[in-house]
């Protein structure tokens, strides 16, 4: 008996020896690698961070030998989401900020801002995600009540765009504005000659600029609380779109300390620093950071009217927005960004201000190239337009929660044809067959499985309206998740390091509780995250 139970061992002992060595493996699961073929295998081994190799349970187990095994009890596996463009510092800085978003009067945005206030007593008091078209009363709010509610502190209220604020008398005076001047790509509001507070675009920042810089310990622990939200959502790579070189250094110092895993693509704002520092230290690349394209800002937003439009807003006819700086700048900044090979991504919403950068595209880039240069958010497009994207394989990234957050307004901005030719994402998918998708948070919720959500079934939580917004623009399912991962790293020339589950790619996964390529409407938005990795590293698991 003894004889036989040796024998056992030893064979057991002789076949572990003639496996290779794996750190993890992922079993027993329904695995998407988002391929070129789009297969699915039950799972994979990963070694140093990277796939090894995938195919079945048992042929995966057979051939490898891993310090840890992860049992997927038959749940769903995706490559680590990525968010083609967001704001991930400015999300870390939203969580440490009054919370706005969903109020539904002027009078809520300001009983919550003095609740906050009492655990949040000293310096500026900011807040962020207003949004007046929420409200029963849609014309902008006056400060008149910030000003009485807090006479000695500075109070600045991000709207939800980002692209317009209100500020109270104390935070004017801070930035010495005595009365409305007149300003390139931006406005002060006023009433009966009086300043509201208001300010739209490239006002903003003659505010914004008085607020302290958070400081070091206040920065980590922006990047860090950003961090933890992102990985509970199963995102693990980043578009931060338009940051300071400042912060790059810092990013970078966090990473080389462990402390911040994030991967981010970092787009540098349209600042001449940022230039300088960038040319003069080449494109930045290590496994965790990127840095290689400028973020460029042509108009403001559709919901404060700051979007550049061919003709008139359809609800304010003597208004057409603006562009935030003369052409000659767009023009001189594509030339100087080409000159040095690097990629530009230009923030263009209304359908003037898209066919002012993608002519200067066109004109710049000369035909089909593989510079990947970008139009954020693509978001009225001239329907004679469309086409420049493809001549010159200008990429269109987009926010599908945009236009499920927009469709109850944006009609009575754009009027009925106008509309047809908005939030496009199909159209704009046919130019050059594949298409980013991202959120814009903090704009809209972090959630990468509301993208899915409102790529595929264009109608907010309820189904409303029904059949879907603009239907006939809707995405496959295959084509979301796709955006949401292989084209999404495409779009930052990193299609051979992540976005799909192949040998030799990072292990960055998510598990799922259920498949969202397979189930309903209600089904996508119950569906949860159970476990996020990074490198073959679990760095989020669901209590």
């Amino acid at each position: 008996m003894k004889t036989l139970l040796y024998a056992i061992v030893f064979v057991v002992f002789l076949s572990s020896c003639n496996k290779k060595q794996a750190d993890v493996i992922v079993y027993n699961a329904k695995v998407y690698t988002v391929n070129s073929n789009f297969d699915t295998v039950e799972a994979f081994a990963v070694k140093d961070g990277k796939i090894l190799a995938l195919g079945k349970s048992e042929e995966i187990r057979k051939q490898y030998a891993a310090t840890e095994e992860i049992d997927a009890t038959g749940k769903i596996v995706y490559p680590g989401f990525i968010d083609a463009h967001a704001h991930f510092f400015g999300y870390g800085q939203s969580l440490q900020t009054a919370d706005l978003r969903e109020t539904k009067s002027w009078e809520e945005v300001c009983q919550r801002l003095v609740a906050f206030a009492k655990t949040h007593p000293d310096g500026w008091l900011i807040g962020n995600g207003w949004d007046q078209n929420d409200w029963a009363d849609k014309s902008f709010p006056t400060n008149e009540q910030l000003t009485q509610l807090f006479p000695d502190r500075p109070v600045f209220l991000n709207r939800i765009d980002g692209h317009a604020a209100i500020a109270n008398q104390k935070a004017l005076d801070e930035a010495g504005i005595k009365q409305a001047e007149k300003l390139t790509g931006g406005d002060m509001l006023t009433k009966n000659g009086k300043l509201t507070g208001v300010l739209i675009d490239n006002a903003v920042a003659l505010v914004e600029k008085k607020i302290p810089s958070p400081d070091a310990k206040q920065a980590e622990k922006i990047l860090l609380d950003a961090q933890r939200n992102c990985f509970a959502a199963g995102l693990t790579t980043i578009d931060d779109c338009g940051l300071g070189f400042e912060a790059v250094d810092f990013i970078e110092k966090l990473q080389a300390d462990h402390k911040l895993k994030m991967r981010l693509y970092v787009m540098l704002s349209d600042a001449a620093p940022n230039y300088d520092y960038l040319f003069k230290r080449g494109a930045i690349k290590t496994d965790r950071l990127n840095v290689r394209a400028f973020k460029v800002y042509a108009d403001g937003a559709l919901g404060s009217r700051g979007a550049c439009l061919l003709q008139p807003y359809s609800d304010m006819p003597g208004k057409s927005g603006f562009l935030l700086s003369d052409q000659k700048h767009f023009e001189e900044v594509a030339a100087k960004i080409a000159e040095h090979n690097f990629q530009m991504c230009t923030h263009a919403i209304g359908d003037s201000a898209n066919r002012v950068m993608l002519n200067i595209y066109n004109r710049v880039l000369k035909g089909k190239n593989d510079k990947r240069w970008r139009i954020e958010h693509a978001q009225v497009i001239n329907h004679n337009d469309f086409n420049l994207f493809g001549k010159a394989s200008i990429i269109p990234s987009v926010q599908p929660t945009h236009a499920t957050s927009d469709m109850y307004w944006a009609g009575q901005r754009l009027g009925t044809q106008r509309l047809k030719d908005a939030y496009a994402y199909k159209q704009l998918l046919k130019q050059n067959g594949w298409i980013p998708l991202g959120t814009d948070f903090p704009v809209e919720n972090i959630n990468p499985l509301l993208t899915f959500y409102a790529a595929t079934v264009r109608a907010d939580a309820k189904g409303f309206p029904q059949g879907g917004f603009q239907i006939e623009n809707a995405l496959t399912p295959e084509e979301a998740l796709r955006g949401m991962t292989i084209w999404a790293a495409k779009a930052n020339f990193e299609e051979k390091e992540k976005g799909s589950l192949e040998a030799g790619k990072f292990a960055d996964f998510v598990i799922l509780d259920a498949d969202i390529l397979k189930s309903t409407p209600q089904q996508i938005l119950k569906t949860k995250v159970l476990k996020t990795y990074l490198n073959g590293e679990k760095v989020y698991e669901a209590k």
